[in-house]
């Protein structure tokens, strides 16, 4: 695994809007919800935390408090209660924002923090889906409410991987290594083997799992591998201008479906169906709604890759 990086001091900005879009990925990969809510409200509590000394995993850890608690506050059929659960999760996505922006905006970045992120967003809504299965069987429903319950988290765990999968490609090609969390199996199963279970067992199961997750990425996407393979091997020093202009014009657009599929819209018709007290229909929309979108996704953006391997192996871009 990683080292983490050294934390560096918050750099002095001569405007606050520039600071704010310095404390974001991209652009191109920002939802507007985020940009107009929760960036901002994730940007305040960054400031605060590096003002203060507060690294990013630990404002990550709290994240996981209050998105479990939202969880455990949709149990009940109380709509105030509810409210108040939904106001957790809210503040708990808050949180998620402000984590990656205190990392940028304080260089203190590492895979185990990047890990932990992805892991959070896990344990929220294990939480969403145990309340809802719960208080499901309390309304009238058999047993058999765990199974949309269980494959609708599956669904969202695979969707979640694929879309933050495909930002951190897109993020690779018009950044580069230093403005991407880009990862590959073959790197990370090197470092997994030279780990050593009796020094590092902890660190080694967290790679294991990082390990797995970043498999099933590739899995999912083989002509997006041919693509990153050929890319490595022929621009060791960079990318060319051109191939980084045509390759954002065309995967821009297929960034809206990667925030379809995660936190913003889910959550939406999350807390409509509490609001009218069915929220068990939760999970059938993750599975045949949301599905759906990502196997759209996932199409689109192989067709894409598939049109850039052909034209780097073409020679297109070999100026």
């Amino acid at each position: 695994m990683e080292t983490t990086t050294t934390p560096r001091p918050l750099a002095e900005e001569p405007e606050k809007t520039s600071a704010f879009e310095h404390s974001l990925k991209s652009n191109d990969t920002e939802e507007q919800i985020d940009i107009w809510f929760y960036r901002p409200i994730g940007y305040q509590i960054a400031l605060f935390c590096a003002k203060v000394g507060i690294r990013p995993n630990p404002v990550t850890i709290i994240s996981i408090f209050f998105g479990v608690a939202a969880g455990i506050l949709f149990y009940p059929q109380n709509l105030w209660i509810n409210v108040i659960g939904m106001l957790s999760l809210m503040f708990a996505n808050s949180l998620d924002s402000a984590d990656g922006q205190l990392a940028r905006m304080t260089n203190d970045k590492s895979r185990f923090g990047r890990i932990l992120d992805g892991v959070a967003g896990d344990f929220w809504f294990i939480a969403i889906h145990i309340a809802i299965c719960l208080r499901s069987m309390e309304e009238g429903w058999s047993a058999w409410i765990w199974v949309p319950g269980v494959v609708a988290g599956a669904s969202h765990m695979i969707q979640s991987a694929m879309a933050d999968y495909y930002r951190n490609v897109h993020l690779f090609f018009i950044k580069g290594t230093n403005g991407s969390e880009l990862d590959n199996s073959r790197d990370l199963q090197r470092e997994y083997d030279e780990m050593s279970w009796t020094r590092q067992f902890g660190m080694k199961i967290v790679a294991r799992l990082y390990l797995n997750y970043t498999k099933e990425q590739e899995f999912f996407s083989p002509k997006l591998q041919k693509l990153l393979a050929v890319v490595k091997e022929k621009y060791q020093n960079g990318l060319p201008a051109k191939l980084i202009t045509d390759f954002r014009a065309q995967n821009k657009p297929l960034m809206k479906y990667t925030n379809i599929v995660q936190f913003n819209t889910r959550v939406i018709f999350l807390f409509l169906w509490l609001f009218l007290d069915q929220s068990w229909i939760y999970f059938f929309f993750d599975i045949f709604i949301l599905n759906p979108i990502l196997i759209y996704m996932v199409v689109k953006q192989e067709q894409v890759s598939n049109h850039f391997y052909k034209e780097i192996t073409a020679g297109k871009y070999n100026g």
